[in-house]
């Protein structure tokens, strides 16, 4: 299910579904340690001796975020109860606290009574075992803890806390519903303490009159230990809720501005995804250096396993995009977590875990009877191209000389010899989709920019022979590329050439979108160069969604999250790719029209909050597989930053050719 309002600091990331269920609350990294793991945390209400949690088809839910924030405005109206709840949301830019203000609305003339319910289904540090949960009278709180895990719900409303609640079992061997069911005749048990599998509820009652409203204020403090979690609580009543969700707020308009943009004349919708798209990529990020790929737990349910890693690719194409306004401090980060990853032989494994341990794979270290590194080779190139990127950005000479010699030697090193001797091409790795092992072109041209990267730092820090030897292997895997990744007969690159069990050279001629963007993104071809238009066009052929949908897929028959009966899906990734590939080749404002209609292509497809799938379906938009996935709304940003840079610079052209 996807995710339809993310919302963090760093420490904490909440994640909301469609019906305003909190899904996922990950605590103390961003990624990991999932407290609730897709279970429910509901709201209902009761009035006039009838329940309905908002997830009922009865509600009408609309789903939004508060303009450049990260602070939830979620309306859902029912009328048929005559309610309608207004929920501000947030997690408080600096305190480990989840915050709730909810407005509740009398829709009918009649004064009434009206209940609300939130209900808390936890499974502490990802497991629904020895969990304890109890009411504790002398902070008017519920507590659930477990561990160094503790979790205090409570809330406020006209000045008074909750007047019901309820702990008790909730799944397990018991199989129970929990407590959420007790509240649907309109009171709780006040069951003071259950351990084990366990859920808790609370209730708010208010008289409102009619086509009046009144506020609930609602919290989750999150620590390590008891006083921790009480301190926070004495921390919200004393600055309210109110002041809370606004200072939080404001941090964020400020962050999102940190550098002022002239978006030109792209539209307000436009300019708006590229901002909730930076919010979206901050709130996946750690503050420990990790840039976490999804958090999207529906796909635990494939294979039992999530996208809640950092994978060093991603990772290095998201921080590019925030380098390019200007938030360097999370990138910094972001390296300095890389240089503690990089192997004894400088390359990186295929993800890691938020903490920096190693995360799970499918990669074999075997390829018949022999050793194969289970790993991606442009995730350890595109870190020190990355790098190198945000040191054009900011010049800090400082964190290039901490990482020369733990990561940028190391990983430059590891490009140059892990080479085959005859071709000169990077050995086989699995290509940047995980899924096949072999020589790719997209591999082979990260690998050309990595070694650049290490020369270009090389020579700045004046290591002479470090810089002579990383540009000889990147005009050698340059060469190397062009001679046997581009098919003579098909006037193409192909996406690449594997060993067969002979040893001898097979080839993969399927077309992906990664294999043209690589090719011009990291300097191989010259963008005018007419074999790359060839394989564009081959490429766009091929891969360009037929249906109403439009949009580029990612590469020929892939299965992945694909609709029976309908072609391949398209992704956000490769429709920017696409977007890029335009704006480099612009020569005229004009050219840069379909550069612009791609940008509104995503935009248009984004859901309501502006939250970016990994896919759509090709048949109704739909956001398919993981939402929000970071790399999309990165990939969203840095094709904007580039179409701005490029209209900025024909702009100024077009000046020149009219004083002339």
């Amino acid at each position: 299910m996807t995710r339809h309002v993310i919302l963090g600091n760093g420490n904490i990331l909440v994640c909301l579904d469609k019906n305003a269920n909190i899904r996922d609350f990950y605590y103390p990294y961003v990624g990991q340690e999932n407290h609730v793991s897709s279970h429910h945390h509901r709201t209902g209400v009761w009035v006039d001796k009838k329940f309905s949690w908002i997830n009922k088809d009865s509600w009408k839910i609309l789903i939004d975020y508060k303009k450049d924030s990260l602070v939830s405005e979620i309306k859902a109206t029912n009328e048929e109860l005559g309610i309608r709840l207004t929920m501000n949301e947030a997690v408080h830019h600096e305190k480990n606290i989840f915050l709730r203000q909810v407005k509740v609305e009398n829709l009918r003339k009649e004064k009434r009574k009206i209940k609300v319910f939130f209900s808390q289904h936890f499974h502490i540090s990802e497991a629904n075992i020895g969990d304890t949960v109890y009411y504790n009278p002398n902070l008017e709180s519920i507590i659930n803890y477990k561990g160094k895990r503790y979790f205090l719900i409570g809330g406020t409303a006209n000045k008074k806390t909750f007047d019901d609640y309820a702990t008790g079992a909730a799944g397990g061997v018991s199989k129970k519903l929990g407590t959420y069911v007790d509240a649907e005749d309109g009171s709780l048990s006040k069951n003071p303490i259950e351990h084990g599998s366990v859920d808790s509820t609370i209730g708010f009652t208010l008289n409102i009159k009619g086509k009046e409203n009144q506020a609930i204020d609602y919290w989750i403090a999150v620590g390590t230990k008891h006083s921790e979690v009480q301190n926070l609580k004495n921390f919200i009543i004393k600055k309210t809720t109110t002041k809370l969700l606004k200072e939080t707020e404001q941090h964020w308009i400020k962050w999102v501005n940190k550098k002022p943009i002239d978006f030109e004349h792209l539209s307000d919708d436009i300019q708006e995804l590229f901002k909730r798209s930076l919010l979206i990529v901050r709130a996946q990020t750690d503050n420990r250096g990790a840039i976490i790929a999804a958090n999207d737990t529906h796909t635990f349910h494939y294979k039992k396993d999530t996208y809640s890693y950092m994978w060093p690719r991603d990772g290095a194409l998201i921080a590019r995009s925030l380098d390019r306004v200007g938030h360097f401090d999370i990138t910094n980060r972001f390296f300095n977590f890389c240089t503690d990853l990089a192997s004894e032989n400088g390359y990186l494994f295929h993800k890691y875990r938020p903490d920096g341990s190693l995360g799970s794979s499918w990669h074999s270290w075997l390829k018949g009877n022999r050793v194969q590194l289970p790993i991606q080779e442009d995730e350890t190139a595109l870190v020190l191209d990355a790098l190198w990127k945000n040191y054009c950005e900011c010049k800090n000479i400082k964190t290039v000389k901490n990482m020369y010699q733990n990561f940028i030697k190391k990983s430059g090193d590891f490009l140059v010899d892990f080479r085959d001797p005859k071709t000169k091409l990077p050995k086989e790795s699995y290509d940047l989709w995980e899924e096949k092992l072999g020589v790719h072109t997209f591999t082979c041209a990260t690998v050309y920019a990595g070694l650049q990267a290490a020369k270009n730092f090389s020579e700045i820090l004046e290591k002479k022979k470090d810089a002579q030897k990383y540009k000889k292997a990147a005009e050698e895997v340059k060469e190397a590329t062009i001679k046997y990744l581009y098919d003579q007969k098909r006037k193409i690159f192909i996406k690449g050439i594997y060993y067969d069990d002979k040893n001898k050279i097979q080839k993969d001629q399927t077309i992906d979108s990664s294999t043209v963007y690589g090719l011009f993104e990291y300097k191989i071809l010259d963008i005018d160069d007419p074999r790359l238009e060839t394989t564009m066009n081959e490429t766009l052929g091929k891969l360009w969604c037929k249906e109403k949908t439009g949009g580029m897929c990612r590469y020929e028959n892939d299965f992945y999250y694909r609709i029976k009966n309908a072609p391949e899906n398209p992704w956000f990734i490769s429709t920017m790719w696409l977007a890029e590939y335009h704006i480099a080749k612009a020569k005229t404002i004009e050219e840069l029209k379909p550069a612009e209609e791609l940008l509104q292509w995503t935009t248009d497809k984004a859901l309501n909050a502006g939250i970016l799938s990994e896919q759509i379906n090709p048949l109704t938009g739909e956001a398919l597989s993981v939402a929000p996935l970071t790399w999309s709304h990165a990939g969203f940003i840095i094709a904007v930053v580039k179409y701005l840079d490029k209209l900025e610079k024909l702009n100024i052209n077009k000046e020149k050719r009219l004083k002339r």
